[in-house]
């Protein structure tokens, strides 16, 4: 969600920190903001709107000075405006603080401060925090910091300077991510790896609870008044990663990514033609003693896991529930010390399936997590992990994280599967080998740029509207290409069960509606061109994508995209593919910020 940058050390402080800010934009935001300490007072400018707004009231002269904060907001408490914009100052002007995170008693707090006669000049959260620290400051930042978080309730990650300790940072995490970067210049704080790289790649991912005293002579790391240490870890990653090297988006760059990720992924996960996940799965006693298996995560993610829980119910022979982590971590009455929750999240920062991961525990369930950043909140929580391999993702858009996800929960169901004995080990490998295939598949369907999906997308972007059709897993593949379509074009897209259309929705069908259905359930074809039939008699303009030859789809088709082979289980890793591209194409028409669609962000930290 917002992103935080913070420096302490020997160089000119706002050239890293605007740096890092740069490389968080993906996270989404409508404002940002810098402050540098300088000869005991604070230099503060913010600006509303993209980071180029805050550069250019910068442009007239750098601020001067070696600590600094820097933010990029989505709003949250207060509508996107200067007032409103991190970093935050106390009502004497001595402190500074930019914050990620929730306070939930902010305005109990607020009005107890109100009434020992604080002002505020914003709507958010955060200023009431800064205004904690002004009120508990008594010669030492750490230390009103400390009493500040003892206040407020909630999720945050903080990073503070004040007026009064020229040579002092201090930042603090609870619920929200936060690490720091070591380097020979100094040492960092960020919410993302991805604001680091260019500086270091030796980073400390902080625990709920730590604050950290950052100084000239390095940093402490306190827990609960205890001095703590936090392992030093070289992040795998490289600046160059986190370029466009060339492309004109991130995502167009992160679509073309997927068969090198898929590849990664299975080289991390396969053996001798074999599944071997090694300590990040079950042994077949455990699996036999879960009474009952969740999966959850949100949006694509989300998709996702409704794929994994196929996968899984075809490898186990039961049935596994998937349900969305926002209605999950409350309501999860049958979760115990025997079930098994699976829980799935790109950033491993996401809060709602954060809190369903420590719900879970609470309650003695086992967790287990597929998740794309090592490090990350959800990674560390978690009894067990299967990291995605997919490299970093920067475009708000999740495209080949998702293709990993799915990668990852397909070799998990056939890891469970030859444990419990409803898969043969000749079996196992030989779906691997398809699995194996798939990479150089889309590999050949990205070198010959799908043209069906460039004049599709000139069509639909002159629509408002369009609806996604599919059965079985092709509904739940037209779930996730109606999702990426409205995420980055803004145009109304709706995925139902094909079947459900005459209970309702169908109509809502009227002439030249764009309508898209995904064929490549091979007991369904015949249903599935059933129901492109009856849109097609309403007047809708068919598209369907398809891995089937048969003329009968040809003769309701008024577009399609035709898509290589592969067993139905494993049809959402090609069906996917079209449906990215034509979300991006049809974006890209329309003149949108591509990677950073509007009122999104890439990491959703707070309800």
């Amino acid at each position: 969600m917002c992103g935080i940058v913070a420096y302490n050390g020997s160089i000119a402080a706002q050239e890293p920190i605007l740096h890092g800010l740069e490389r968080l934009e993906y996270r989404g935001y409508d404002s940002a903001g810098v402050a540098i300490q300088k000869d005991g007072k604070l230099q503060v400018e913010r600006a509303k709107g993209r980071l180029h707004a805050l550069v250019e009231r910068l442009s007239d002269g750098p601020m001067e000075g070696t600590v600094g904060i820097g933010h990029t907001r989505w709003a949250t408490h207060g509508e996107p405006n200067v007032a409103n914009a991190h970093p935050q100052v106390s009502n004497d002007g001595n402190f500074a603080l930019v914050h990620n995170g929730i306070i939930e008693n902010f305005q109990t707090l607020k009005n107890a401060l109100i009434s020992e006669g604080y002002s505020f000049q914003s709507d958010t959260d955060t200023e009431v925090a800064v205004n904690l620290i002004q009120k508990y400051y008594d010669g030492n930042l750490k230390e009103a910091v400390a009493r500040a978080t003892g206040d407020i309730r909630g999720t945050y990650a903080f990073a503070a300077l004040s007026a009064h300790e020229p040579d002092t940072l201090v930042v603090a995490r609870m619920d929200s991510p936060l690490i720091l970067g070591v380097s020979e210049d100094g040492v960092f704080a960020a919410s993302d790896v991805a604001a680091l790289l260019d500086y270091t790649k030796k980073v400390i991912y902080l625990e709920d609870g730590d604050l950290v005293t950052i100084g000239a002579q390095g940093y402490t790391i306190e827990n609960q008044g205890e001095v703590v240490e936090r392992e030093v870890v070289d992040v795998p990653w490289d600046a160059t990663q986190a370029t466009k090297e060339g492309y004109d988006h991130f995502m167009i760059k992160e679509i073309h990514e997927q068969p090198k990720a898929l590849r990664d992924s299975l080289i991390r996960k396969v053996s001798g033609g074999t599944v071997d996940l090694s300590d990040s799965s079950y042994t077949r006693e455990e699996i036999l003693a879960f009474d009952r298996i969740y999966m959850s995560a949100c949006g694509t993610a989300f998709h996702a896991a409704e794929v994994g829980k196929r996968a899984l119910e075809d490898a186990l022979g039961r049935e596994v529930q998937a349900e969305v982590a926002s209605e999950l971590r409350y309501y999860m009455p049958f979760i115990t010390e025997k079930s098994l929750v699976i829980v799935i999240s790109q950033s491993g920062e996401t809060g709602d399936t954060l809190a369903v991961v420590k719900e879970a525990q609470k309650r003695g369930a086992q967790v287990l997590a597929v998740t794309n950043v090592v490090g990350s909140s959800i990674d560390r929580a978690s009894d067990k992990v299967i990291h995605c391999d997919a490299g970093p993702e920067i475009s708000v858009a999740s495209t080949k994280a998702y293709s990993t996800q799915l990668l990852s929960l397909f070799l998990l169901a056939l890891d469970f599967g030859e444990k419990v004995g409803r898969y043969s080990p000749e079996e196992v490998r030989a779906r691997v080998k398809e699995l194996s295939e798939i990479p150089d598949t889309i590999e050949k369907m990205l070198e010959k740029t799908i043209p069906e999906v460039d004049a599709i997308a000139e069509k639909i972007s002159k629509k408002d509207s369009i609806f996604y059709l599919g059965r079985g897993l092709d509904y739940l593949s037209a779930k996730e290409g109606a999702l990426k379509l409205k995420e980055i074009s803004y145009i109304h897209a709706n995925a139902l069960p094909s079947g459900e259309l005459k209970h309702g929705t169908i109509a809502l069908i009227e002439e030249g509606l764009p309508v898209v259905t995904i064929i490549t359930q091979s007991e369904l074809v015949e249903k599935s061109i059933s129901n492109v039939k009856e849109v097609k008699a309403r007047g809708a303009h068919t598209i369907v994508l398809t891995n089937d030859e048969a003329p009968e789809v040809d003769s309701v088709a008024d577009d399609k995209i035709l898509i290589p082979k592969t067993s139905d289980l494993y049809a959402p890793l090609i069906s996917v593919l079209p449906q990215q591209l034509l979300a991006y194409k049809t974006s890209v028409l329309l003149g949108n910020d591509v990677d950073k669609p509007r009122n999104l962000a890439k990491s959703v930290t707070v309800e």
